[in-house]
């Protein structure tokens, strides 16, 4: 099951102004559509903004997961890219003016940027960048996702919480890694390793959007990193 977010995608998109676009808030919404759904355990696949939704989820209530699958989902200090040297910037001083700046990463060419950079020329279809675009159109969205930049802080700061979440319940892991990522970088991917000693990392020969050029690769990984679980489940 792949639910978009309030504001993204095909999901609804309350009004700022009814609605707190948090990381908090989202982890509630995605506990309750687990619960209303009837997902008593399952594995979480965890992607950018995904992974500290995912990781709230899975520290709050560590019995329903099953494993872990992290696809460019940091977790880790090490693993930011140097673009976050500027936002934690921004963080610690916030302006109107720097907000309005960082509003350029929803420019289509920004957009376009963050799915082909780091991948073989030709590798990315333009679907999926063409349709994120489209979505920018929508009322607030400019605003909503400036509140996630700017909230985005809280997640950096609960990392050492996520982290002993791992140690302590050692969930299976797998993480799949775009390489050439210039926002989260493999340095986050290796760093799993630091607390739980048995995660299972690889790297694939893309970028950020690693699914768009290594989809085959990448799903390989996972069916194989799934049985591995059940077997070991089993025994």
């Amino acid at each position: 099951m792949a639910p978009d977010y309030p504001g993204f995608g095909r999901s609804g998109i309350p009004p700022r102004s009814s609605f707190s676009y948090t990381f908090d808030h989202l982890a509630d919404i995605v506990r309750q559509f687990a619960d209303v759904m009837g997902l008593g355990k399952f594995f979480l696949y965890v992607f950018d903004y995904g992974a500290p939704i995912g990781f709230r989820l899975a520290k709050s209530e560590p019995a329903r997961i099953l494993g872990i699958i992290s696809q460019n989902g940091n977790i880790y200090q090490e693993g930011l890219g140097k673009k976050w040297e500027a936002r934690a910037e921004y963080w610690r001083h916030p302006t109107p003016e720097l907000r309005e700046q960082y509003k350029s990463a929803f420019a289509p060419q920004t957009i376009i940027g963050q799915y082909t950079f780091g991948t073989e020329p030709g590798s990315v279809s333009p679907d999926g960048y063409t349709l994120d675009i489209h979505y920018t159109e929508r009322p607030e969205y400019d605003e909503i996702q400036s509140d996630l930049i700017f909230d985005y802080q809280t997640n950096v700061a609960l990392y050492p919480a996520f982290q002993a979440y791992l140690r302590e319940y050692q969930p299976p892991l797998l993480a799949v890694w775009g390489k050439n990522d210039a926002s989260f970088i493999p340095a986050g991917a290796e760093a799993f390793r630091r607390d739980l000693p048995e995660a299972e990392i690889h790297f694939v020969d893309s970028g950020h959007f690693a699914l768009e050029s290594c989809c085959s690769e990448i799903a390989a990984y996972i069916r194989a990193f799934a049985d591995r679980v059940e077997r070991g489940a089993l025994k």
